[in-house]
């Protein structure tokens, strides 16, 4: 009879999810019974679709300075909508700023490029500030503006931003200064938050291009996190709020990066932001962009920031969140390091005047997301070797170009760091048939 009473339910929200311009979700203050997979799927489609839509066409790159991002998103945050504030002064003397959008009773705060090298949540919010702008009958942005009040940081760290470097200008990472709050960034950034007290809070990274999820998955497009905040990662509501809201996200995400979604390391780190905020009452999830295939600038998870941002902040003013399952979060494989961006596998290596010996390669790029620039950072018998992507190159032989080889008087050499620029044919002579080539600036998929 259960059951029976809530197909009418499951049949609404389906039809809403399909015909609504935003997030469809039931009115304020009741709880959803059912949460259908295809609305899910329709939430994710509607954020790419804002994305796409409002995306900010002066920010085509992940690399851009403070002058730079403030020039692009201008035009958005004079809107009447938003309130703007200097909040404090990096240590070479540029501004923070801080955007706010919405009147709700819910707060909620979200930092970006504290690392100034990790921009792609950066854009993300560049294009959420321009919906906010220019969408005022949406009704998702409706939901937003009357349920929360919102107070994002765009910026952190702008003097890392401008040579695109983790740390500020005196190689402090700002993330780990919460405890002795040392930079002006930290400072900064603890001075909104003890004047905003904000319920939620959302800490925007990128994470290693490297990283799989599991030991043996694929590159990890996003990891999720909610924070520990004490070092037995115990679970008070605070932390059990974010667990839910980091579930709601985990949710979003799959069904567009299915199989890429991992949990960063949960480990309590007492001089971290995220673990602090979560102690200081701030139920914060950490979300960490990787890299995806064929997407060098981040673009792609630029938009699938925007979905999942405005997806979450949506399942909170209307607290759809609460009915999420914190075993979607508890299961995620956790992130995996130590992976080589390329594995050249089963290869005979061909040096001038040399017998042909079989020989395992590992390649680093210089810019893991983009692939560009490859070295050589291993070699020999690499079975045991993790990597994002393998090349199977047995039966063939891989000849180095001039490029790769280091000359010495006594010949050629192969030495870990040079240029990785390879040949794969099929016999050890130069003039027999090309396979592929692997190595800067070819394709390595």
């Amino acid at each position: 009879m259960i059951l029976a009473s809530l197909r009418p339910l499951a049949r609404a929200l389906s039809l809403a999810c399909l015909l609504s311009p935003g997030i469809a979700t039931l009115a304020r203050g009741q709880r959803p019974a059912v949460t259908p997979t295809c609305c899910e799927a329709a939430v994710f489609a509607a954020g790419l679709r804002i994305a796409e839509r409002y995306r900010v066409a002066a920010i085509p790159e992940r690399r851009f300075t403070h002058a730079d991002y403030w020039r692009a998103i201008d035009p958005s945050v004079r809107s009447t909508a938003f309130r703007t504030e200097t909040v404090g002064e990096s240590i070479l003397g540029r501004a923070i700023r801080s955007v706010s959008f919405g009147t709700g009773p819910t707060r909620i705060l979200l930092w970006s490029q504290m690392h100034g090298d990790e921009s792609t949540a950066s854009m993300a919010l560049a294009d959420i500030f321009r919906f906010l702008a220019e969408a005022p009958n949406d009704p998702l942005r409706e939901r937003l503006r009357t349920s929360l009040t919102l107070t994002f940081i765009p910026m952190l760290n702008p003097d890392g931003a401008e040579v695109f470097q983790r740390e500020n200008a005196v190689g402090i990472d700002v993330n780990r200064d919460a405890r002795r709050q040392v930079t002006p960034e930290a400072r900064a950034l603890k001075k909104v938050h003890d004047a905003f007290r904000p319920q939620f809070g959302f800490n925007l990274h990128d994470q290693n291009a490297r990283t799989r999820v599991g030991r043996r998955g694929v590159q990890s497009a996003i990891a999720l996190l909610a924070p520990a905040y004490d070092s037995a990662l115990s679970y008070n509501e605070v932390r059990s709020r974010a667990r839910l809201v980091a579930a709601t996200l985990a949710t979003l995400f799959a069904h567009e990066i299915p199989g890429r979604v991992a949990k960063y390391d949960d480990a309590f780190n007492p001089r971290a932001f995220g673990d602090l905020m979560q102690q200081w009452g701030t139920s914060t999830v950490l979300i960490e962009s990787g890299a995806l295939p064929d997407d060098p600038q981040k673009q792609r998870l630029r938009a699938l920031n925007v979905a999942a941002i405005l997806g979450v902040l949506d399942a909170i003013a209307t607290r759809s969140f609460e009915a999420a399952a914190p075993a979607v979060y508890d299961s995620l494989p956790f992130n995996q390091g130590g992976a080589f961006d390329v594995l050249v596998m089963g290869g005979q290596l061909v040096l001038p005047g040399k017998s042909p010996m079989l020989m395992d390669f590992a390649i680093n790029y210089d810019d893991a997301v983009a692939r560009q620039r490859g070295r050589v950072r291993d070699a020999g018998d690499l079975s045991d070797a993790m990597a994002i992507d393998t090349v199977n190159a047995a039966g063939l032989f891989l000849h180095p170009s001039p490029a790769s080889l280091s000359t010495t008087p006594n010949g050629p050499m192969l030495r870990l760091g040079n240029v990785a620029e390879f040949e794969l044919r099929r016999g050890p002579a130069a003039t027999s048939a090309l396979v592929r080539r692997v190595g800067t600036g070819t394709p390595d998929r």
